[in-house]
């Protein structure tokens, strides 16, 4: 993964601890809506679509949620499908109700930054996070990571579905996911 991005052509840093597919998922501690913290394991046994960004405020970030929960409503109860920004929660819960976004979970890395931080996807001189999309699976393996390297772009929909579409027709069993992982039961 490149340890940069760029913002109109300008690099930026991304600061936290880079992942890598086939690894086991770190965990991160969100704020959700109604100011609870919400965990990785608060979704265990789903396969995790994560979609982050920088802000609800750009035409891509509100493209990129709208397309996310479009594609959510057509995915069966073992997938979940999150949303992650720096956005205070009063503004995401503002937005997903304007925007009628049911289908997808949005979150706030406001207030711990963990989940920028422990995924490498923090921009140091901004604050916000990048842009892309983690897929992890039941097992919290680590299955697929697109980071866009422009910010100003839109992620790639037909990949990410295409991945996601390789979790769900063969998924891991335990025992093959904790060594793909390097976990121990």
């Amino acid at each position: 993964m490149a340890r940069t991005v760029t913002f109109n052509g300008a690099p930026l840093a991304l600061t936290g601890k880079p992942v890598k597919v086939g690894r086991r998922a770190f965990d991160f501690k969100l704020i959700s809506p109604d100011l609870k913290v919400v965990k990785l394991s608060d979704f265990s046994g789903k396969i995790k679509v994560i979609n982050f960004f920088p802000s609800l405020d750009t035409p891509v970030c509100d493209l990129q949620v709208k397309e996310f929960n479009r594609k959510a409503a057509g995915l069966g109860p073992e997938v979940v499908v999150i949303g992650v920004s720096k956005d205070l929660p009063f503004a995401q819960a503002r937005f997903c109700s304007a925007n009628e976004i049911k289908n997808e979970v949005v979150l706030s890395d406001y207030r711990f930054s963990s989940f920028g931080l422990n995924y490498g996807f923090l921009i140091k001189e901004l604050n916000l996070l990048a842009r892309g999309t983690l897929i992890i699976d039941q097992s919290d393996c680590l299955r697929y990571i697109q980071v866009v390297s422009e910010i100003t772009h839109s992620v790639n929909f037909g990949e990410v579905f295409d991945n996601l579409q390789k979790v769900l027709s063969a998924p891991l069993s335990i025992k093959k996911a904790w060594g793909a992982c390097g976990c121990r039961k």
